[in-house]
């Protein structure tokens, strides 16, 4: 008999039911609804009962360390004897030492091993995976979107390694970020005979109206689907391999959810954030320590994760960031329209020009000081209007985060957060107020052993940064 580590809400126990001893399945559950906990679970149940002894899982960037010191800790039982690795590109003796017991067959312990999807791209990530999973293996493709391209090389990599396991799972909220053709890949890894053992072309020609069609300037020409057909059909081959649950379909789950997705710092930005470190502390240790001049370097580091740095004339300067490109990410994940606050202006209107960029001019509006008054109401009535195009409502806690309502949404993004622990609590509840009838999901950005980690450690206790925390205490931070 299987002992939870952590009590399952009704819907991960129905999940589980369903898969548990499937060799393929996908968990297509809503971003919030613990999806992560049913597919951790599931292997833990298989390990138990002899069925395999190593788990390989693939997730993005911004989510693969989330399973290591978190999701892994959280719901594996402490009576499951593992061992748990995360892929680097160290190549320091410890770490080889690691690699090399990780792959041990000799050891019964459950074998964890966690991958970024981009370590997929790497003839090293590729051979070290081929052979972690020599022996009875399970791979959890973490946001499977991720591997909707057939094209991309890791696509086809992460397809080649699916015929060494003897149990794969995909999880993402939302298959189709963009077409139904997403699916095919996520299918064809689960197992090719979901959908009759179609090439993608085939596939696309079955469940795609394709034209030829001219390239701008006439310089070639190029297949281009306009509609799509046998959806019905497409659904139903998916279905028994598939578990579908919406935020609003849990009603056992919190009012609120919290989460966080970690992004990892360029190294452009580490070079930054290591200089204005160091010229923080001469600045410090010079200086009488006031909380005015602790808080300003503590501002310019918080700038420097964000992905941009402000000088002493005033200029912003753009750093290379992984941040815009993990909200993007996340987006692609998400169903319904979405709030995203940003704590600088410059952070606004790079996340504007991404979303535009993405999915379409009308897909977004900006609520924040440079709007004007007139586009504020007429931003808050389109996203509020659940017929309009707008999804995504783009804006700032200072301006955006009192007295209005924006109940059509269920997901709240902090790309950047404020010191303020009032604006971050006003802000959370633009979403959950009177006229919400779903669960609301809060994702924080989080660039992890930073100022940013702290920032949203202390607001999430309940901290006001800026009033509560004394000179003394923020310089511990830097």
């Amino acid at each position: 008999m299987y002992k939870f580590k952590t009590k399952p809400y009704e819907h991960q126990k129905d999940a589980l039911k369903k898969c548990w001893n499937k060799e393929a399945f996908a968990i297509f559950a809503e971003m919030g609804t613990g999806k992560t906990k049913i597919a951790l679970d599931n292997a833990c149940i298989l390990y138990s009962r002899g069925k395999i002894d190593r788990l390989l899982v693939v997730a993005p960037k911004g989510a693969y360390m989330n399973w290591v010191d978190l999701e892994i800790p959280t719901h594996v039982p402490n009576y499951i004897e593992k061992s748990v690795l995360a892929w680097k590109t160290s190549t320091s003796a410890k770490y080889r030492t690691q690699l090399k017991n990780i792959i041990d067959l000799s050891d019964y312990r459950l074998k964890i091993m966690v991958m970024n999807v981009e370590a997929f791209s790497t003839k090293k990530g590729l051979e070290f995976a081929r052979l972690f999973l020599i022996g009875k293996a399970m791979m959890i493709v973490d946001e499977s979107t991720t591997i909707k391209n057939p094209q991309a090389k890791r696509t086809k990599n992460i397809l080649s390694l699916a015929k060494e396991t003897k149990y794969r799972r995909i999880m993402t909220g939302s298959p189709v970020t963009q077409s139904p053709m997403d699916l095919w890949s996520q299918m064809d890894f689960l197992d090719p005979e979901i959908l009759g053992q179609q090439s993608y072309y085939a596939f696309r020609t079955r469940y795609a109206v394709v034209i030829t069609a001219n390239a701008a300037g006439g310089t070639h020409k190029y297949q281009k689907i306009v509609k799509f057909k046998n959806l019905a059909q497409l659904g139903q081959l998916v279905s028994p391999h598939s578990y579908r649950i919406l935020k609003k379909e849990c009603l056992d789950l919190p009012d609120k959810v919290y989460t966080k997705r970690e992004v990892e710092l360029s190294d452009e930005q580490k070079e930054a954030y290591k200089d204005m470190k160091a010229n923080a502390m001469t600045i410090l240790k010079g200086q009488s320590l006031t909380a005015v001049n602790v808080l300003t370097q503590l501002i310019r580091l918080h700038q420097i994760t964000c992905g941009h740095m402000k000088t002493d004339a005033g200029h912003t300067i753009d750093l290379h960031s992984n941040r815009i490109d993990e909200l993007m990410q996340i987006l692609g994940e998400t169903t319904g329209k979405v709030i995203i606050w940003a704590n600088y202006i410059h952070d606004i209107e790079k996340i504007e020009a991404n979303v535009a960029f993405e999915f379409g001019e009308n897909s977004k509006c900006t609520y924040y000081g440079a709007t004007p008054s007139d586009k504020r109401q007429e931003c808050i009535n389109n996203f509020q209007d659940p017929n309009s195009s707008v999804r995504f409502f783009i804006g700032n806690t200072q301006t955006g985060g009192y007295g209005i309502t924006l109940t059509e949404a269920s997901t709240v993004i902090y790309y950047s957060n404020n010191y303020d622990l009032e604006k971050r609590i006003q802000s959370e509840d633009r979403a959950h107020r009177i006229g919400q009838k779903n669960k609301v999901l809060y994702i924080d950005l989080v660039a992890k052993g930073t100022v940013d980690d702290k920032i949203i450690k202390s607001l999430r206790n309940k901290v006001n940064i800026a009033k509560e925390i004394s000179g003394e205490e923020l310089s511990s931070w830097i």
